[in-house]
């Protein structure tokens, strides 16, 4: 059962400090299951560091994460790790792997996850399809153009098939066409899938495009009025009972 109702994600007062910098300063955020939530903001507001808590890359100092009713994250410790979460990432610079071609990284995320062999080609061959890269299944980074390499990592954030999908900024090193034209197909895809999704952008343009729900973060904090449809749930996590 769903601890969180409808909500898939939620963060409660979630904080994260960085020496005497605080990054993130009580901050509460959910997502439906389902949803495309868009998280707002400037470069430095925190966007970043809350994807990587919600992904388990980061622990919140202060606060829970919960996913699928599930709480992930609490009392300055993980209680599930990243690789059991099911979340797939697409970082700001990519984060292609060099040496692997697109259907070596691919073999290796289902590898990693203990994926049989035999499965593994379908697979890759399934979610390459997907993303329309097909026929650079071959080729290495460098080879590719920027839209073939946000395929590319889209293809490896999404081939484990994850229940939470995680965009930092995918978009920004393309131009306004392709940018468009990406942002189309990923809203497309996205509904296909059903995967819940938060997608960081400092872009309003952006972010209306991929979705109608926007979470401003200014300074470490959501913005009052930059949000809508707040669940007001405020479950309590047992961390000792894990």
């Amino acid at each position: 059962m769903n601890k969180m109702g409808q909500a898939f994600l939620t963060l409660i007062d979630v904080t994260k400090r960085l020496g005497d910098r605080t990054i993130l300063d009580r901050i509460s955020l959910d997502a439906a299951e389902g949803a495309v939530v868009a998280l707002l903001g400037a470069s430095g507001s925190g966007k970043t560091t809350t994807l990587r808590i919600a992904a388990g890359l980061d622990t919140p100092d202060e606060g829970e994460v919960w996913i699928a009713g599930e709480c992930v994250a609490a009392g300055r410790r993980n209680l599930l790790p990243p690789s059991a979460r099911r979340v797939g990432f697409v970082f700001q610079d990519l984060a292609l792997w060099p040496h692997f071609t697109v259907a070596a990284s691919l073999d290796f995320v289902l590898a990693s996850a203990k994926v049989p062999k035999r499965e593994r080609a379908k697979r890759i061959a399934d979610t390459l399809g997907l993303v329309r890269i097909e026929r650079s299944a071959g080729s290495y980074p460098y080879q590719l153009s920027g839209g073939e390499q946000q395929r590319a990592a889209l293809a490896r954030a999404l081939v484990g098939s994850p229940r939470l999908l995680l965009l930092d900024e995918p978009m920004s090193s393309l131009d306004q066409h392709l940018k468009a034209q990406l942002l189309t197909e990923l809203a497309a895809l996205q509904r296909r899938l059903g995967i819940t999704t938060i997608y960081i952008t400092h872009d309003k343009t952006e972010a209306a495009a991929i979705t109608d729900r926007v979470v401003v973060i200014h300074e470490g904090r959501v913005e009052p009025g930059g949000t809508a449809q707040m669940s007001r749930l405020q479950p309590v996590c047992e961390p000792s009972l894990r």
